[in-house]
């Protein structure tokens, strides 16, 4: 078998809630994954599988939720032509692997794992019973490390907060190469150092289970609204009072956003020289500015159903070939 010419990147996000994304989601893995493109033989998932572990009751609502999600990677810089996008369900051989993979996955792996302890802590402080803790929950991690391995993916691009969630995926591949032979590169984090943490409207981190997010599809007076309430210094009462820019939501978004420009409005902050109103005024026009671009191109691929299919096939035709590959390795390895 052929050995990829490039080093290849897996990276993916899950379609919750509508799907469509929002800031934090841009500055926190998207943007790094538009950088990345031209250096690395690149697939860009939907990983619409993985929301089943948590929205099994409504899995209508994940594939109108998955375009939304792949209007936005194109909307906002990802080239179908420069990286695979395409939909998890698209390629089955992430299912076959998946299967294989949780064959040599032992339990307490997978029982030890934060994220699945954190999910069924919340489950059960809703009252929602051990029947919505599935299997498929528990076997997330068997499903990630299935995503990634089936394209031998040299690197993972994830923040620093998230390297620690690759590691259970070495280690399936690690058992797997001691079991069956060399088949899978251990895959290393690639940490983006440039990564923003941003700021939701409230003050913590932007999170669609917060409510506090500014979406990459909110309409100019939807962003406006939401900034107009975005939280300020707290002792800024006046125009007169000295700000904290650190503090302050407008002036965190400010810096991400106006990179060049946003050190005058601190100073004039910090002096009292400036009123909150200003500060959201002028962010309310830098932000639509920005988003512009990326609501008109996600509106015209919304409204073109059959180049949005076009894409995602093309992409999934890619992946599939990448990923058939290393499933007659995988078959060969452990005799089938």
């Amino acid at each position: 078998m052929s050995a990829p010419a490039r080093k290849r990147l897996l990276s993916g996000m899950q379609p919750t809630g509508t799907g469509a994304l929002h800031l934090g989601n841009l500055e926190g893995a998207l943007r790094n994954w538009i950088r990345l493109q031209n250096d690395y033989e690149m697939y860009c998932c939907i990983v619409d599988w993985h929301a089943l572990t948590t929205r099994f009751h409504e899995a209508r609502a994940i594939a109108p939720a998955s375009r939304q999600v792949a209007a936005d990677y194109i909307a906002s810089g990802l080239d179908p032509e420069r990286c695979a996008i395409f939909l998890q369900s698209h390629v089955k051989e992430h299912a076959e692997l998946h299967l294989l993979l949780s064959m040599i996955t032992p339990l307490g792996w997978l029982e030890r794992v934060p994220t699945f302890k954190e999910k069924r802590e919340l489950m059960e402080a809703r009252g929602e019973g051990d029947e919505t803790v599935s299997y498929g929950l528990l076997g997330y991690p068997c499903l990630q490390a299935a995503d990634i391995l089936v394209y031998r993916a040299h690197l993972v691009p994830v923040g620093r907060d998230q390297a620690a969630h690759l590691e259970i995926t070495r280690e399936i591949a690690r058992r797997f190469n001691r079991l069956y032979g060399e088949v899978f590169p251990v895959p290393e984090a690639l940490i983006d150092e440039q990564t923003a943490i941003v700021p939701g409207v409230d003050g913590r981190k932007m999170s669609k289970s917060y409510d506090n997010a500014i979406y990459l599809c909110d309409p100019p007076d939807v962003v406006a609204e939401k900034v107009r309430n975005a939280f300020t210094t707290p002792t800024k009462i006046r125009k007169t009072d000295p700000g904290v820019p650190e503090n302050c939501v407008v002036c965190q978004l400010r810096r991400i956003y106006d990179p060049e420009g946003y050190r005058i409005s601190w100073e004039e902050d910090r002096a009292g020289a400036r009123g909150c109103l200003q500060n959201k005024k002028e962010l309310i026009d830098i932000l639509n500015a920005f988003l512009d671009p990326i609501r008109r191109r996600r509106e015209e691929l919304l409204a073109d159903p059959a180049e949005l299919d076009r894409i995602l096939l093309h992409g999934a035709e890619r992946a599939r070939a990448a990923a058939a590959e290393t499933m007659q390795q995988v078959r060969a390895a452990m005799g089938f």
